[in-house]
């Protein structure tokens, strides 16, 4: 298993994101507005809408927000145009950062993300440059008091490629095809769910420094604080560090 699954990461990111709600609303219908508009506005036959629609629930955003963004995705009310754009930098530490984003102004954004990078030494690469280092990657985490058992029975049988001990929790791995069918297995079995979502994985890590854990964790607290950001995806190796 990569260090992007590392416990300790996924509650630094979490942490960070339940401390701005509001912005992790903004986000979540960004992408339920751009999912729409790619695949329509039928929630069990687009994937990627349903992910999306998972995250405002998982998000206690009430349902009135999300069917809104729905229609304006699908044309029926009125809406901001989105655009997809990926960001490939390397950090602090020589750690490889993949950015995705939505926005409405990438002349706007583009800049944001360059000067964010560069106030903490780093760079934005090329096309392709770090891109190659990751792959989408299904991945459900649930409470480490669920049984082991249990949660390789029902994981495995639904199709997950792999169940590991990680900390105080159990973390499944899918593909991004099975990673629904895994979900909605886990889901009907009544497991503890602590967070379930399609990310990228790193297929190699990069120990972050100790002298440059500060500026890299101020780095994807600023990338995550800005609301045309999605999501930051990242290779980096680290211990959390104690408050």
């Amino acid at each position: 298993m990569s260090g992007h699954s590392k416990w300790s990461t996924i509650k630094h990111k979490k942490g960070a994101l339940d401390a701005r709600r509001g912005k992790l609303w903004t986000k979540v219908l960004k992408e339920i507005t751009v999912a729409a508009r790619l695949g329509g506005g039928d929630i069990e036959a687009n994937p990627r809408l349903r992910l999306a629609v998972d995250q405002a629930k998982a998000a206690n955003m009430p349902k009135d927000n999300y069917e809104r963004a729905i229609k304006k995705g699908a044309g029926a009310l009125d809406g901001v145009n989105y655009e997809e754009v990926a960001y490939e930098a390397y950090g602090p530490g020589g750690v490889a950062f993949l950015v995705e984003a939505l926005t409405d102004n990438k002349n706007r954004t583009t800049p944001e993300v360059r000067s964010y990078f560069a106030k903490f030494g780093g760079d934005l690469g090329a096309l392709g440059s770090v891109a190659y280092l990751f792959s989408k990657q299904g991945q459900i985490v649930v409470e480490g008091g669920a049984p082991e058992e249990k949660i390789m029975e029902i994981a495995l049988e639904a199709g997950a490629d792999d169940v590991i001990r990680d900390e105080d929790v159990w973390i499944i791995t899918t593909a991004p095809e099975s990673y629904i069918t895994v979900k909605e297995a886990v889901d009907a079995a009544k497991l503890p769910l602590l967070e379930a979502k399609l990310v990228m994985a790193p297929s190699t890590e990069t120990q972050v420094p100790d002298d440059k854990l500060k500026s890299f964790l101020k780095l994807v607290d600023l990338l995550e604080d800005n609301d045309d950001i999605q999501n930051v995806w990242h290779n980096g190796q680290y211990e959390e560090p104690e408050d």
